[in-house]
């Protein structure tokens, strides 16, 4: 059984994991992490003396996989990378709706799609629209989000599984993608962190 813990005002944001563990592999520990405590925040650096295990990582989404023996330029590196993206997603969205502006932080956004002349922003927490365009939209994100569809921007960070026609999110909605764009996400997708 794996226990959790996890002080308030004081979470993890990197985690070292070896997938060779004792009672469960570190794989196991990583899906508990991301879908048992539905915590997409946190950092997950797999390493294994093995490279084979890259291809089985992807549904947990690690922000890397390191192969014994580890060197400190290495550790380095993706520690960098880690305070960057962390950086990111608390850094907010804002929009306007009606006289009111609202703010969401960017780590929150599972995806935004357009309803003619609205975008609705499906968050961790409930759905919000706002009146503008997906094209110019596009244009003010990260680049952790992704343009799979004319209609749909998703964030990366929430993506569970990709297939050549879809993509299934961490939440189980499954969106489809356009004959367009499947080439370029199939391209981002796969090279995961290296283009943040």
């Amino acid at each position: 059984m794996l226990r959790w813990k996890r002080q308030e005002g004081n979470p993890l944001d990197v985690l070292f994991l070896d997938i060779e563990l004792w009672q469960m592999t570190g794989i196991e520990a990583g899906s508990f992490i991301r879908n048992r405590l539905e915590d997409r925040r946190l950092q997950i650096v797999y390493i294994s003396g093995k490279a084979s295990y890259a291809w089985s990582l992807f549904k947990t989404q690690p922000l890397d996989f390191l192969v014994k023996p580890i060197r400190q330029e290495q550790v380095d590196e993706v520690l960098d990378l880690a305070v960057k993206i962390l950086g990111r997603n608390e850094t907010k969205f804002a929009y306007q709706s009606g006289r009111d502006y609202y703010y969401i932080p960017y780590g929150d956004i599972r995806y935004f799609v357009s309803e003619g002349r609205k975008i609705r922003i499906v968050t961790t927490q409930g759905e919000k629209e706002f009146y503008g365009k997906l094209r110019e939209l596009e244009k003010t994100l990260p680049k952790d989000f992704l343009k799979i569809h004319q209609s749909y921007l998703v964030h990366t960070l929430f993506v569970a599984r990709y297939a050549y026609e879809e993509v299934e999110l961490t939440d189980g909605t499954i969106l489809s993608i356009s004959k367009k764009y499947r080439k370029q996400v199939r391209e981002r997708l796969l090279r995961g962190g290296e283009e943040i």
